[in-house]
């Protein structure tokens, strides 16, 4: 996976199995861990290696830029990986830019959040909402 150093901005590689690992950026040695923001998905790949090696449970975020409801849970989706930093790995895939992805889980409508534990989905939830209330149905 490519995470994107919130220091200096440059993308670094690293594996999905070492995300709560101690990891630093290339560049300015800033940590990279835990992740207190979503990762953006950029490859069907990345969104698969994240799924199948996640030492915790993955919640993703299925959007696109043009959607209204999509643009008002995005804060709510960073204050969910910002309360669950260490705990939860949250992602982002662009229904747009991923297709394949979104058409292999049947995404239908968005925002759709899918939560994945040990590889297979195991809870969904659609709409947007607060922080509060995707926690509390999504039991994380």
């Amino acid at each position: 996976m490519i995470i994107e150093c919130s220091s200096c901005g440059r993308p670094n590689r690293l594996p999905a199995a070492r995300l709560f690992n101690k990891a630093v950026c290339a560049a300015c040695k800033v940590s990279l861990l835990p992740r207190t923001h979503p990762t953006s998905l950029a490859s069907a790949q990345d969104f698969d290696e994240l799924i199948r090696d996640a030492p915790a449970p993955v919640l993703v975020d299925f959007w696109a830029a043009w959607c209204g409801p999509c643009r008002t849970v995005a804060p709510e989706i960073e204050k969910v990986a910002l309360q669950r930093a260490g705990e939860l790995i949250v992602a982002k895939v662009d229904t747009e830019a991923l297709p394949e992805v979104a058409s292999r889980f049947g995404i239908r409508s968005i925002p759709t959040m899918i939560v994945f534990r040990g590889g297979k989905e195991t809870q969904r939830l659609s709409g947007a909402m607060p922080a509060s209330a995707i926690l509390a149905e999504l039991s994380l």
